[in-house]
Protein backbone atom coordinates (compact mmCIF):
# COMPACT_ATOMS: atom_id res chain seq x y z
CA UNK A 1 0.00 0.00 0.00
CA UNK A 2 1.32 3.56 -0.74
CA UNK A 3 2.20 6.05 1.96
CA UNK A 4 -0.33 9.12 1.74
CA UNK A 5 1.40 12.14 1.05
CA UNK A 6 0.63 14.95 3.65
CA UNK A 7 1.69 18.21 2.75
CA UNK A 8 0.88 21.21 4.74
CA UNK A 9 0.04 24.82 2.95
CA UNK A 10 -1.22 28.15 3.40
CA UNK A 11 -3.23 30.17 1.19
CA UNK A 12 -0.85 32.61 -0.59
CA UNK A 13 -2.08 35.39 1.08
CA UNK A 14 0.52 38.27 0.99
CA UNK A 15 1.61 38.85 4.49
CA UNK A 16 0.40 35.02 5.71
CA UNK A 17 2.43 32.89 3.55
CA UNK A 18 6.38 33.61 3.45
CA UNK A 19 6.43 36.47 5.99
CA UNK A 20 10.48 35.72 6.37
CA UNK A 21 10.55 36.65 2.81
CA UNK A 22 9.17 40.02 3.08
CA UNK A 23 12.24 41.81 3.74
CA UNK A 24 13.78 40.87 0.15
CA UNK A 25 10.71 40.59 -1.92
CA UNK A 26 7.49 42.45 -0.10
CA UNK A 27 4.67 40.56 1.07
CA UNK A 28 3.19 40.52 -2.41
CA UNK A 29 6.37 38.88 -3.92
CA UNK A 30 6.64 36.64 -0.53
CA UNK A 31 2.87 35.27 -1.87
CA UNK A 32 4.01 34.63 -5.26
CA UNK A 33 7.02 32.47 -4.07
CA UNK A 34 4.63 30.34 -1.84
CA UNK A 35 2.24 30.29 -4.74
CA UNK A 36 5.22 28.51 -7.27
CA UNK A 37 6.76 26.67 -4.40
CA UNK A 38 3.22 25.12 -3.16
CA UNK A 39 2.34 24.46 -6.71
CA UNK A 40 5.16 22.70 -7.64
CA UNK A 41 5.29 20.56 -4.70
CA UNK A 42 1.97 19.36 -5.24
CA UNK A 43 2.73 18.71 -9.04
CA UNK A 44 5.79 17.17 -7.69
CA UNK A 45 3.95 14.82 -5.22
CA UNK A 46 1.50 13.74 -7.83
CA UNK A 47 3.82 12.71 -9.95
CA UNK A 48 4.88 9.53 -7.58
CA UNK A 49 1.33 8.14 -8.08
CA UNK A 50 0.69 8.19 -3.99
CA UNK A 51 -2.30 9.88 -2.86
CA UNK A 52 -1.70 13.35 -1.64
CA UNK A 53 -3.53 15.37 0.85
CA UNK A 54 -3.01 18.93 1.75
CA UNK A 55 -3.36 20.16 4.96
CA UNK A 56 -4.54 23.39 4.35
CA UNK A 57 -5.01 26.89 6.35
CA UNK A 58 -5.93 30.53 5.77
CA UNK A 59 -8.66 30.26 3.42
CA UNK A 60 -12.05 27.53 2.73
CA UNK A 61 -11.44 23.91 1.38
CA UNK A 62 -13.38 25.71 -1.60
CA UNK A 63 -10.44 28.63 -1.96
CA UNK A 64 -8.21 25.56 -1.98
CA UNK A 65 -9.88 23.28 -4.64
CA UNK A 66 -9.97 26.24 -6.61
CA UNK A 67 -6.62 26.34 -6.29
CA UNK A 68 -5.09 22.95 -6.75
CA UNK A 69 -7.84 21.21 -7.98
CA UNK A 70 -9.71 17.93 -7.98
CA UNK A 71 -6.69 15.39 -7.56
CA UNK A 72 -5.88 16.11 -3.61
CA UNK A 73 -7.82 15.49 -0.91
CA UNK A 74 -8.37 18.37 1.50
CA UNK A 75 -8.65 18.49 5.27
CA UNK A 76 -8.34 21.39 7.42
CA UNK A 77 -5.07 22.19 9.25
CA UNK A 78 -6.27 22.19 13.33
CA UNK A 79 -5.21 25.05 15.35
CA UNK A 80 -2.41 25.28 17.39
CA UNK A 81 1.54 24.57 16.46
CA UNK A 82 3.37 22.44 14.57
CA UNK A 83 3.45 19.89 17.04
CA UNK A 84 -0.48 19.91 17.20
CA UNK A 85 -0.68 20.46 13.29
CA UNK A 86 1.53 17.00 12.54
CA UNK A 87 -0.26 14.86 15.34
CA UNK A 88 -3.31 15.45 14.28
CA UNK A 89 -2.80 14.20 10.69
CA UNK A 90 -0.83 11.07 11.41
CA UNK A 91 -2.48 8.50 10.73
CA UNK A 92 -2.10 4.13 11.86
CA UNK A 93 -1.07 3.33 7.64
CA UNK A 94 2.10 4.56 6.47
CA UNK A 95 2.21 8.33 5.98
CA UNK A 96 4.53 11.25 4.77
CA UNK A 97 4.77 15.10 5.93
CA UNK A 98 6.07 17.57 3.36
CA UNK A 99 5.88 21.41 3.71
CA UNK A 100 5.75 23.30 0.59
CA UNK A 101 9.46 25.40 0.48
CA UNK A 102 11.78 22.94 -1.00
CA UNK A 103 12.57 23.44 -3.99
CA UNK A 104 14.76 20.79 -4.98
CA UNK A 105 12.44 17.94 -4.11
CA UNK A 106 12.33 15.04 -6.79
CA UNK A 107 9.76 12.77 -7.50
CA UNK A 108 12.71 10.39 -7.84
CA UNK A 109 13.73 11.49 -3.73
CA UNK A 110 9.52 10.81 -2.66
CA UNK A 111 9.85 7.39 -4.45
CA UNK A 112 13.08 6.59 -3.09
CA UNK A 113 11.20 7.78 0.33
CA UNK A 114 8.20 6.18 -0.24
CA UNK A 115 10.37 2.30 -0.91
CA UNK A 116 12.34 3.55 2.44
CA UNK A 117 9.40 3.55 4.00
CA UNK A 118 8.28 -0.01 3.20
CA UNK A 119 11.10 -1.50 5.00
CA UNK A 120 11.68 1.31 8.08
CA UNK A 121 9.42 2.57 10.79
CA UNK A 122 10.39 5.79 9.51
CA UNK A 123 12.23 7.90 6.96
CA UNK A 124 13.68 11.26 7.36
CA UNK A 125 14.86 13.93 4.68
CA UNK A 126 16.91 15.95 6.42
CA UNK A 127 17.58 19.72 5.77
CA UNK A 128 20.43 21.61 5.66
CA UNK A 129 19.72 23.90 8.52
CA UNK A 130 19.38 21.37 10.74
CA UNK A 131 15.73 20.46 10.44
CA UNK A 132 14.05 18.31 7.69
CA UNK A 133 11.62 18.37 4.69
CA UNK A 134 10.22 15.23 4.96
CA UNK A 135 9.71 12.64 8.23
CA UNK A 136 7.37 9.79 7.37
CA UNK A 137 6.23 6.91 9.46
CA UNK A 138 4.75 3.45 8.96
CA UNK A 139 2.36 4.52 11.55
CA UNK A 140 1.90 7.44 13.46
CA UNK A 141 4.88 8.35 15.36
CA UNK A 142 3.85 11.34 18.04
CA UNK A 143 6.34 10.87 20.17
CA UNK A 144 8.86 11.94 17.51
CA UNK A 145 6.79 14.95 17.08
CA UNK A 146 5.98 16.26 20.42
CA UNK A 147 7.79 19.00 22.70
CA UNK A 148 10.32 19.00 19.20
CA UNK A 149 12.72 22.18 18.98
CA UNK A 150 11.51 23.48 15.82
CA UNK A 151 12.66 25.89 13.50
CA UNK A 152 16.04 25.31 15.66
CA UNK A 153 19.27 23.51 13.65
CA UNK A 154 18.05 20.64 17.09
CA UNK A 155 15.57 19.43 14.98
CA UNK A 156 16.63 16.52 12.99
CA UNK A 157 19.23 15.37 15.25
CA UNK A 158 16.64 15.03 18.00
CA UNK A 159 14.33 13.58 16.19
CA UNK A 160 17.07 10.38 15.23
CA UNK A 161 17.63 10.53 18.86
CA UNK A 162 14.52 9.88 19.78
CA UNK A 163 13.90 7.03 17.06
CA UNK A 164 17.02 5.34 18.58
CA UNK A 165 15.12 5.47 21.73
CA UNK A 166 12.17 4.03 21.16
CA UNK A 167 14.13 1.23 18.65
CA UNK A 168 12.75 2.67 15.33
CA UNK A 169 13.83 1.76 12.40
CA UNK A 170 15.24 5.04 10.39
CA UNK A 171 15.84 5.58 6.69
CA UNK A 172 17.81 9.13 5.95
CA UNK A 173 17.32 10.44 2.72
CA UNK A 174 18.93 13.09 0.81
CA UNK A 175 20.01 16.14 2.58
CA UNK A 176 18.43 19.31 0.89
CA UNK A 177 17.76 22.93 1.66
CA UNK A 178 14.83 25.06 2.31
CA UNK A 179 13.69 28.07 0.47
CA UNK A 180 12.69 29.90 4.05
CA UNK A 181 14.81 33.42 4.47
CA UNK A 182 16.02 36.33 1.91
CA UNK A 183 19.60 34.44 2.00
CA UNK A 184 18.34 31.16 0.37
CA UNK A 185 16.60 33.23 -2.33
CA UNK A 186 20.17 33.66 -3.71
CA UNK A 187 20.16 30.14 -4.32
CA UNK A 188 17.14 30.24 -6.25
CA UNK A 189 17.44 33.11 -8.70
CA UNK A 190 14.63 32.40 -10.59
CA UNK A 191 12.17 32.63 -7.62
CA UNK A 192 13.00 35.79 -6.51
CA UNK A 193 12.27 36.73 -10.14
CA UNK A 194 8.79 35.70 -9.65
CA UNK A 195 8.05 38.84 -6.79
Amino acid sequence: MLPTLVLFAKFPVPGYAKTRLIPAVGAQGAAKVHRHLTERTVATLLASGAPVEVRYAGASEQDFRDWLGEAVALARQVEGGLSERLIDAGRTAPHIFFGADTPELTTEIINDAITALASHDVVIGPAEDGGYYMIGMATAQPALLTDMPWSTPAVFAETIRRSEGLGLSVAVLLMLSDCDTPSDLARWPDLATLA
